[in-house]
């Protein structure tokens, strides 16, 4: 059993590696995993991006967002596109195609759930 408090965790920064997902610009993100557990069933941090555009793809995971600064385009694979920005949460769910736009910098608190041991999602 643990309490975890972001404030007094110190991680290392972790670059991702965006060489197949960037579509425009040239931005750069960095993740700090605050909590990794359940076999890594259960993740969550603090993650930023520079300006930039680029593609992300829920594969296998449900992400819950939190933005803490700046702002984003996110368009999805439907078509529709939804504008996030400081104060703003939402869930992307599994299989979830997303096209990020980020005019100057965005960054978030996040939680990752892999949903390969969660019953199906009702329908929507």
């Amino acid at each position: 059993m643990s309490f975890i408090k972001f404030v007094d965790q110190n991680p290392e920064a972790v670059e991702k590696d965006l060489h197949d997902d960037i579509l425009e610009g040239n931005p750069k993100q960095f993740s700090w995993m605050m909590y990794d557990g359940h076999q890594q069933a259960i993740r969550s941090g603090v993650w930023d991006s520079t300006a930039g555009k680029f593609t992300a793809v829920m594969d296998g995971i449900v992400e819950f967002c939190h933005i803490l600064k700046g702002s984003a385009t996110i368009k999805t694979g439907d078509g529709k596109s939804y504008d996030v920005a400081a104060g703003d949460a939402f869930v992307m769910s599994a299989g979830l195609e997303t096209e990020w736009t980020v005019d100057n910098y965005i960054k978030k608190h996040f939680v990752i759930v892999a949903v390969d041991n969660l019953p199906p999602q009702d329908a929507d």
